[in-house]
């Protein structure tokens, strides 16, 4: 069973980011609300029109690494990219309850109820899972990447 629980994982966490890619390049009206609102509380106006299409592309490059020998490393950077939206929606003016457009108006017609952000820090649990089972692993990749002795106990 422990054998099918990085797949699982891996799979459940490329399903978010892929999912998510036609939003991003797509430059929907929720993602020009998400980067937009970022930009203006950030003060870097550029990040407004390109942050989908940067972190679309990390997402993509991270989605794929999750299937390859190098899936720690994948797992290590979903929850980077993770734990960037989960503090963006708890810290700034953008929140956890996103807003959704009817692409014909752009007017908000309603609201996610908050799946977004859930489905972050559900994301980001898998995530941390993954590196966790790595790091407890006795051929850890991430610690061999560091050069940790795997006789020292970087996670008990």
């Amino acid at each position: 069973m422990k054998k099918w629980v990085p797949i699982v994982l891996s799979v459940f966490i490329a399903f978010v980011f892929l999912q998510s890619l036609p939003f991003k390049f797509g430059n929907s009206l929720e993602t020009q609300h998400i980067f937009g609102t970022l930009a203006e509380w950030s003060g870097f106006s550029w990040f407004g029109a390109y942050g989908g299409y940067m972190i679309g592309t990390a997402e993509l490059i991270t989605a794929i690494l999750l299937f390859t020998p190098l899936r720690p490393l994948a797992a290590l950077g979903a929850l980077g990219i993770m734990s960037g939206a989960i503090f963006f929606h708890l810290f700034t003016p953008l929140g956890i309850v996103m807003p959704h457009f009817d692409a014909a108006t752009a007017q908000q017609i309603g609201d996610d109820a908050g799946i977004l952000f859930g489905m972050a820090c559900i994301t980001w649990a898998c995530a941390l899972t993954l590196v966790v089972m790595d790091l407890k692993s006795p051929d850890s990749f991430l610690k061999r990447l560091i050069g940790a002795d795997n006789k020292q106990d970087i996670i008990e």
